[in-house]
């Protein structure tokens, strides 16, 4: 086993472990996806969270890409401050999302392609990843490093207005002050939205909502912070804010509903004109 080999295998186990991943393809996936090949060549930029004052960034000591194989933030375009992710996150939000395969996800912000290769391994055989990537630049380098994984698609477009395909896995990677009323649509029957929920400057959840039968449940299960997802990042005239959650209103949410087909009640912890999510579990029971 070669060094780098050696470094990939205990960066996966490690993942697989905090995550607490049932599935053991997605320690294979990170174990046998080469990180570098989705970064560009050495040294690369490491973001340093939390920011130190002073300090933002830390380049690595040589192109060795051993050294990607921690778990970093790495950058890919500093000045807009789009980075490769964190791993150990996107391991945790897989876990939570669980593709099966066979399924159709698709990827929103899929940057240059690595959580995209990632997310194809899970759903193989015969499913599929549509990686949507609104940068053009970043679309390129994607559509050019996903050569070889022959159940992606990449489209370089805006995945807030477009038709998104149906889907088992919505999988965003771009914070949203609400999701869009298409992307709930787009699921299908026990699809999963997994999301970076933004709805006020100092709240960053991660929620997975899940469409039943009933409706639309939603569970907050982590706090996250991504860029600002273009076209869904501010109230506009389609998700003008009627009610800004608290932090705690936001943990609370508990279900999520496009308002035309049902209009807010007093359970609404935050409403943001297509959609409003509300405290009550669709089994009926209101959080205390």
């Amino acid at each position: 086993m070669t060094r780098l080999t050696e470094a990939r295998r205990f960066y996966a186990r490690l993942l697989a472990a905090h995550a607490g991943a049932r599935d053991p393809r997605l320690e294979e996936a990170f174990a046998t996806i080469p990180r570098e090949a989705f970064l560009g060549p050495g040294p690369w930029t490491i973001i340093v969270i939390p920011w130190t004052a002073g300090r933002h960034a830390v380049e690595t000591p040589s192109a060795d890409p051993v050294h990607l194989y921690q778990n970093h933030l790495v950058a890919l375009d500093r000045d807009k401050g789009i980075n490769n992710g964190e791993p150990l996150l996107h391991a945790m939000w897989m876990t939570k999302a669980a593709p099966k395969p066979g399924e159709h996800v698709t990827h929103v912000g899929a940057g240059t392609g690595y959580y995209s290769a990632v997310l194809s391994r899970l759903v193989q055989p015969d499913g599929k990843v549509t990686a949507y990537e609104y940068e053009a630049h970043l679309a390129a380098r994607a559509t050019d490093n996903l050569t070889g994984y022959d159940n992606v698609t990449v489209v370089h477009g805006d995945a807030v207005h477009a038709e998104l395909p149906l889907s088992d896995v919505i999988y965003v990677n771009a914070g949203a002050i609400a999701p869009p009323a298409s992307w709930l649509q787009a699921l299908k029957p026990g699809g999963r939205l997994v999301f970076p929920w933004r709805p006020a400057e100092k709240i960053g959840l991660a929620v997975m909502v899940t469409r039943l039968e009933k409706g639309f449940a939603c569970q907050p299960f982590m706090r996250s912070w991504f860029i600002p997802c273009v076209g869904a990042s501010r109230a506009g005239p389609n998700s003008a804010p009627v009610k800004v959650p608290t932090s705690e209103q936001a943990k609370r949410s508990r279900s999520l509903f496009i308002t035309k087909e049902k209009a807010p009640d007093a359970t609404a912890t935050a409403i943001f004109g297509d959609v409003w999510f509300s405290s009550r579990s669709l089994g009926g029971r209101k959080p205390a």
